[in-house]
């Protein structure tokens, strides 16, 4: 798929870091050994199930077997998923801000030495093994949601990765990036729109397919992002309770239309690209193409690569 995507001009693959999915890291490096031009990276880790120094370690080895086509993607940790794993999120953001600066200085060469940090307080660590990137450094993009993460994106990422398809949301996010930019100097911020996209030539199967996905967004979502889109309450409701007990059925047939268009692009080459260019209007620099892509995954790439990008 990613050999695909880079014969049809796509730029970034962001490969998922979930416990419970392939694991990112064999992932990438055969990505890597397998591509020439597309940057990869995970999309997106976190500093409760991975260490800073384990994520540098990583970063950097596999911006050397890529030949500096690496990118990291880092967030404060899925509050869904952490539980499971006996991990309590506390503090996530600023847990999130230490470990990005200790990932800076790591993949710069330096060693980090006790300075009285609250969550990664190295005394020595350094990368020894491993080639580094140079001044350039390996860009982090900071996966953000809310107001605080946003503004840690703008002050100290290179980029951010917003999980969202619908300009609305952009509305709200960028002027936040934009303001925490503004007040550290940085000029150059990739905003990129970690979309659920389903693109099919036809229309009602691009839909049906990004319906399951629309109901897991739906269900995570708090009441203010449920209001801001005048979704019905009552049937977000009916999906969150039917996915509470696995029944996809009754979860599907309380996704409405404007679920759909709210949370994924969905429909043919026309209304996907016109989709896509709304949220390059709203200010939106990255598009990422995310699941379920569509009914056929390897038709959608195609489609994507020949109507889309």
């Amino acid at each position: 798929m990613c050999k695909l995507a880079e014969s049809k001009d796509i730029d970034f693959a962001w490969i998922t870091n979930h416990y419970n999915n392939r694991h990112c890291y064999p992932t990438l490096a055969m990505i890597a050994a397998n591509t020439t031009t597309l940057k990869m990276g995970p999309g997106i880790m976190n500093a409760f199930t991975d260490t800073p120094a384990a994520m540098a370690s990583f970063a950097c080895t596999l911006n050397e077997i890529s030949d500096g086509r690496a990118v990291l993607g880092i967030g404060p940790g899925d509050l869904s998923t952490l539980p499971k794993l006996a991990i309590q999120p506390e503090k996530p953001v600023g847990r999130l801000e230490e470990a990005i600066a200790v990932i800076r200085q790591l993949t710069a060469g330096e060693e980090v030495k006790k300075q009285g940090r609250q969550f990664f307080d190295y005394d020595g660590a350094k990368l020894t093994g491993v080639n580094l990137p140079g001044k350039k450094g390996i860009p982090i993009y900071v996966g953000a949601q809310g107001p605080k993460v946003l503004d840690l994106a703008g002050r100290v990422g290179d980029g951010a990765l917003i999980n969202a398809s619908n300009p609305k949301d952009f509305q709200v996010a960028i002027p936040i990036i934009k303001a925490a930019c503004d007040k550290v100097g940085k000029k150059g911020f990739d905003v990129g729109a970690y979309t659920a996209m389903s693109i099919d030539m036809n229309e009602k199967k691009a839909r049906n397919a990004a319906k399951i996905v629309a109901a897991f967004i739906a269900a995570g979502s708090p009441p203010d992002l449920i209001a801001r889109h005048g979704l019905d309450a009552a049937k977000v409701a009916n999906i969150k309770a039917a996915l509470a007990k696995f029944d996809f059925k009754t979860a599907g047939e309380n996704v409405d239309d404007k679920t759909v268009d709210a949370f994924t692009i969905a429909g043919t080459p026309d209304t996907v690209k016109q989709k896509c260019e709304d949220l390059a209007k709203a200010g939106v620099t990255q598009i990422i193409f995310g699941s379920p892509l569509g009914p056929d995954m390897i038709n959608s790439i195609r489609l994507l690569g020949k109507y889309v990008v």
